[in-house]
């Protein structure tokens, strides 16, 4: 027991190294027995190591033995705390106070609970009383342990009145009739009044704290200087500032001291940098205190969020007031205004101003949607905040949302009425006003508080709050700009005058003649612009802005690139640092010099090399200039420097895009190699990899996908749980990263052709984001592909409702029509969209498909002509000469299709499917029936064999030439050029080519078997190496499945190949089934016309048999010889000698010399024609 009690001596040391030697005497202590003094010291011990896991053994040793010892149980709780276990934290504090019913600690822990992670105050208030009470039970004489244990309540109440006045009253209970006069006990009094905003009564409490110890600074900064401040009294406090500072120098820096200072010197208007660098001095001694210290009952004492929170509220007044555009650096005040939030949210999610604060942060660094996410959270806990509904206004406002922003302002008028006197809330309505094109009524409204301001000065204030300068400015060019868009430019000019005058000397001056260079340039002004923003010097406030605004009138206007980049140059002079590094860096990424870039942005990172956001811009200036193998490297090195992990996905994503699969999986699985993890940064960390993981799997091991998947849906579902509580600010993006992994799952289980489980995907991740756009669209083809025409139709109303100039969606509901045979509604509807963008060549090539099918192709010149009516300069594009191939192809021109392709074979985004064209059209220019037999006999008697052998092996060397320029990037183009290498091969009709080529398809259709082309390529080979009962089974598979427009094609040609094979051995009923089946889909199928012509004349059928080959003539734009040929002749059998001539006078016009069709046909007509 000796050596365990000096083992307790040498743990409440204040020397580490004294702390350290403690263990050893437990441990000596306790060779022969289980001391519980002596585990519970080690238990103390391993937790000030912050050795938890260590700690919570020796702890669970204790409570296996002795299942009542409190003091274990406690200690076991803050052990959960300091892990952020708040769950089992809880637990324990529930089952501490079923073992005893007034334990102060037990109380404490859910009192800050209510409080700090959950900010239910009205529970909170609740259970404060049970604090108080267990305090007053349990301790009811000891005074100091009741400020020790009530104190923390303050500073996590949030300035919640009820809550205040509890604490007050329980502290000075505490004071008055328990302690000893002390002047802790005043000071916290004060302290909890200035809360309460009594600063009168606060400075009387103060004063009695400097009676009891006069050198208490706690005293005499709160009394004196404080309260002073917030009188508005600047010079008495100023002077008694630099009285403490010189009196107390030897006693250390004060956090609280420098803070009023930063506030003393914000309020006269002193330099921004001088205030700024106050604050951050504040910020940095606060937060010292936190140094080292788990979460705990301590830690949310000196952390003290209101405090850090009226630091913030300082820094805020330097920022801008509007959002950032897209590509605008974010400001370091920004950066360094996080860094102080961000702790507080984490550690108390519950403190609605924080969060407020944080949602202010993002709306105005342009992170708009989880500015949105965190507000709602905010709402959540108290609807009734005004100013929660404004900044959602302004909000919903920067996205354009002028209905909702309305109802947002109406929302916060609502819950306090009051709100219509804040110079805000008529600056945000006037802003949608104009946004809505209603300039006069937003000139009233703007008039009418300008006034109001100019004649009563900034006199409205609710519940403590004050316009700043920047809301007045701000209020001011709103209004110049409403003139300036009415075309009132001389009252605009004035208005800008007045602003001028107002804030002469302030730090929106110069804001304001940024402003005065618009309306100059608007003018046209633009000398006079330059020479107002020359005279903006670096000791300004918005000197950056400034010399930013002369960079964009020297790009933008003079188009002066050197100026440009020297505006940028003068900044990084006069304002050393990596803002205005990256500010350089950027100016010349948008003039195209990439290299110049990336050697600011070196530097900049030599003087600052943790900087994550130089790492990365070098990275995607390297992408940028296709340097991949220079980008990959440098990744690598950088992740070996810094570790950050969205190195690591950034190199992932670089990889993946290159293909370099392998290294991509290295990459990843380095990254997800590592022990457990519970903290939501590193969960949230994960589940990108495995994202990331696993489109790495669908191109190299697609066993693999679901597992991963799986894998990232379930961390994903256990952030999604904590992330309200502790990052609400992330909801939005969770749930966006959710539903990214349910359309991942639905895109893996389509490559299966799983519709089923596709649909039910799509459907979760709609559970995320209801009303997604992208994934309704999504599932509304995924409907369309398996004919749930009603249940697509379905999705595309949902998408209609909100998006009625929605193209794609337009083109689903136009393929809607086309299945259900109302043709007429779908062409109208594609004839919709390209009236309003005739530069849609998406549209025009699903028309020009669509015309076929419906057997209309003739009526695809209108809508060219329609076309080139908008723009001369049309017909250059090369989506419009894709089109006019893909007219002429069906039209059968083969070689003006062939023209107009290779117009188009080298566009991005056409090349690909024109190439793809130019190939099929060079191996099959007729359009013959690719292993098909039933006509092949009479082709060959009607041509001459050598010419067509000749021809044949011309487009084969044609295509195969076309195939070394074809280099897809996506796994869907590398199968296509598998496919068609070998169409090559089958086309040279060899033996051993076409049995090469066919074992590539049987490889090929073991992983994709549900691949309709490439079962008809299988089928293909099989016939052309006589191999036909193989065939007819895979022909046989695809004549049972669904048609769909993706396989529309390839349907149609295995349809007509299964009708060949029945033509052979005469079963002309199951023929004709499946021709009728090719006109249903394509009435414009001239080869289905032709083989029911041969059904029909087979038949001695002649009239049908006639009839059939003029459709299959018309269709064929009358091309193909050998139709002419049978129709010719089916007319002289029926004695219709007229058309009979006519179409061999057509023949010869193509072929003179074509066989048979002089002497057999024409003389003959000609002769019955004599009389």
């Amino acid at each position: 027991q000796g050596l365990v009690l000096k083992g307790w001596i040498y743990l409440t040391s204040s020397k580490q190294n004294v702390v350290k030697k403690s263990i050893k005497y437990f441990d000596e202590g306790m060779q022969d027995t289980s001391d519980i003094f002596g585990i519970m010291g080690k238990a103390r011990y391993f937790m000030m190591q912050q050795n938890y896991s260590a700690a919570l053994e020796a702890v669970n040793q204790i409570i296996v033995t002795f299942t009542d010892f409190i003091p274990a149980l406690i200690l076991k709780m803050r052990l959960f705390l300091a892990q952020q276990d708040w769950e089992q934290t809880l637990e324990t504090a529930e089952r501490i106070l079923g073992k005893d019913g007034a334990n102060i600690d037990g109380h404490q822990t859910l009192t800050v609970n209510y409080l700090s992670r959950l900010g239910k105050l009205d529970s909170a208030s609740l259970q404060l009383r049970d604090f108080i009470h267990s305090l007053k039970t349990k301790e009811p004489q000891n005074a100091e342990i009741h400020l020790q244990k009530a104190r923390v309540v303050s500073r996590l109440c949030g300035k919640n009145q009820q809550i205040l006045q509890q604490i007050y009253g329980f502290i000075e209970y505490s004071y008055t009739e328990l302690a000893s006069p002390d002047a802790c006990f005043a000071n916290e009094l004060g302290y909890q009044l200035i809360l309460q905003e009594r600063w009168k009564d606060a400075s009387v409490w103060y004063r009695r704290a400097m009676e009891l110890d006069e050198n208490s600074i706690d005293a005499m900064t709160g009394s004196i200087i404080w309260c002073q401040v917030l009188e508005g009294k600047l010079e008495e406090a100023e002077h008694q500032l630099e009285f403490l500072r010189e009196v107390h120098q030897s006693t250390g820096k004060s956090p609280i001291l420098i803070y009023l200072q930063a506030v003393i010197a914000s309020r006269k208007r002193k330099n921004e940098k001088l205030v700024t660098t106050l604050l951050n001095e504040a910020a940095e001694l606060h937060s010292s205190a936190l140094k080292g210290l788990p979460l705990s009952i301590e830690y949310y004492e000196k952390l003290n969020p209101l405090f850090l929170i009226n630091i913030v509220k300082e820094y805020l007044l330097f920022c801008p007031r509007l959002p950032l555009s897209p590509g605008q650096i974010i400001s370091p005040l920004f950066k360094q205004v996080a860094l102080l939030l961000y702790p507080v949210v984490k550690a108390a999610p519950g403190i609605m101003e924080p969060l407020y604060l944080v949602a202010q942060l993002k709306y105005l660094s342009g992170e708009l949607e989880n500015a949105q996410g965190i507000l709602q959270h905010c709402i959540g806990l108290d609807p009734t905040a005004a100013d929660l509904h404004l900044l959602m206004a302004q909000i919903y406002l920067s996205q354009g949302n002028l209905k909702e922003c309305y109802h947002s302002l109406e929302l916060g008028v609502s819950h306090h009425f009051q709100i219509r006197d804040y110079p805000l809330y008529h600056y945000i309505k006037a802003r949608a006003l104009n946004k809505a094109g209603n300039y006069p009524e937003a000139i009233k409204i703007l008039k009418e508080i300008v006034s109001s301001h100019v004649k009563k000065g900034d006199s409205k204030r609710v519940s403590g709050t004050r316009s700043t300068n920047s809301e007045w400015a701000s209020i001011y060019l709103e209004l110049a700009e409403s003139l300036q868009l009415n075309g009132e430019l001389h009252e605009a000019t004035k208005i800008m005058q007045d602003a001028a005058n107002e804030f002469s000397g302030t730090s929106e001056e110069i804001r304001i003649t940024v402003a005065n260079a618009d309306l100059a340039v608007h003018r046209g002004e633009v000398e006079t612009a330059l020479s107002m923003l020359r005279h903006v010097t670096p000791a300004q406030p918005y000197y950056i802005e400034a010399k930013e605004k002369m960079a964009q009138i020297y790009l933008h206007m003079r188009k002066d690139k050197k100026l440009y980049i020297a505006c940028y140059c003068e900044i990084c002079e006069k304002c050393p640092g990596p803002h205005t590094s990256l500010l350089l860096g950027d100016a010349f990424m948008n003039i195209q010099q990439p290299e110049e870039a990336v050697r600011i942005y070196e530097e900049a990172q030599r003087k600052n090399c943790l900087d994550s956001v130089l790492v990365r811009k070098i990275g995607n200036a390297y992408v940028k200039t296709h340097q991949y193998n220079k980008a990959i490297n440098y990744y690598e090195v950088a992740l070996k420097m810094n570790e950050q992990d969205f190195l690591c996905h950034d190199l992932a994503e670089l990889l993946l895009k290159l293909k370099k699969f392998k290294k991509a999986e290295r990459v990843l699985n380095q990254a997800l190699n590592h022990d457990f993890v519970n903290d939501l940064t590193s969960m949230i960390k994960d589940v990108r990899s495995l994202i990331l993981l696993a489109k790495v799997y669908e191109n190299i091991k697609k066993e693999d996908v679901l597992a991963t998947l799986n894998k990232a849906f379930e961390l994903q579902h256990k952030i999604l749980k904590r992330i309200p509580l502790e990052q609400p600010e992330s909801v939005p993006s969770q749930k966006q990263l959710a539903a990214l992994i349910n359309v991942q799952f639905a895109e893996h289980y389509l490559s299966y052709k799983d519709y089923q489980q596709a649909a039910k995907s799509y459907k979760n991740a709609l559970t995320y984001i209801p009303g997604d756009s992208k994934i309704i669209l999504k599932l509304a083809h995924l409907y369309l592909e398996e004919e749930d025409l009603d249940s697509c139709e379905y999705q595309c109303a949902l998408l209609l409702r909100d998006e009625k100039s929605n193209e794609a969606t337009t083109m689903i509901m136009a393929d809607i029509w086309f299945r259900k045979q109302k043709y007429e509604q779908a062409i109208s509807l594609y004839q919709n969209v390209l009236e309003k963008s005739p530069d849609n060549f998406s549209v025009l090539e699903r028309l020009i498909d669509l015309l076929r099918r419906t057997g209309n192709l003739d009526k695809t010149t209108f809508f060219f002509k329609m076309v080139k009516k908008q723009s001369t300069r049309l017909f250059l594009e090369p989506g419009y000469n894709y089109c006019r191939g893909l007219y002429c192809w069906h039209m059968g021109q083969s070689n003006q299709a062939l023209k107009c392709f290779n117009k188009a074979r080298k566009d991005a985004e056409w090349g690909q499917k024109a190439v793809t064209n130019m190939i099929q059209i060079c191996l099959n220019p007729d359009k013959e029936v690719i292993g098909g037999e039933v006509f092949e006999n009479l082709e060959e008697e009607e041509s001459n064999l050598d010419g067509k052998q000749e021809a044949v092996q011309h487009g084969i060397r044609t295509a195969e030439k076309l195939l070394m320029e074809f280099c897809p990037c996506s796994q869907e183009g590398q199968n296509q050029l598998k496919m068609l290498r070998n169409y090559c091969l089958m086309a040279t009709k060899d033996k051993n080519n076409v049995e090469k080529a066919l074992g590539v398809f049987v490889e090929m259709a073991q992983k994709e078997k549900e691949s309709v082309q490439i079962i008809l390529a299988v089928a293909q080979a099989y016939l052309i190496l006589k191999q036909t009962s193989k065939a007819t089974i895979q022909l046989k598979r695809l004549a049972k499945v669904n048609w769909t427009l993706s396989d529309a094609e390839e349907l149609e040609k295995s349809w007509i190949l299964l009708s060949d094979i029945y033509c052979r051995s005469e079963k002309y009923d199951r023929a004709s089934e499946h021709l009728k089946h090719c006109l249903q889909y394509n009435k414009s199928c001239s080869k289905a016309y032709e083989y029911l012509g041969f059904i029909m004349e087979k038949g001695q059928a002649i009239v049908s048999a006639a009839k059939n080959y003029e459709l299959a003539w018309k269709y064929s734009n009358k091309t193909s010889l050998a139709v002419g040929f049978k129709l010719a002749f089916n007319c002289l059998k029926n004695k219709n000698y007229v058309e009979a001539i006519e179409v061999c006078h057509d023949v010869l016009k193509i072929c003179p010399n074509y066989p048979k069709i002089r002497e057999e046909i024409l003389e003959k007509a000609q002769a019955a024609l004599k009389p």
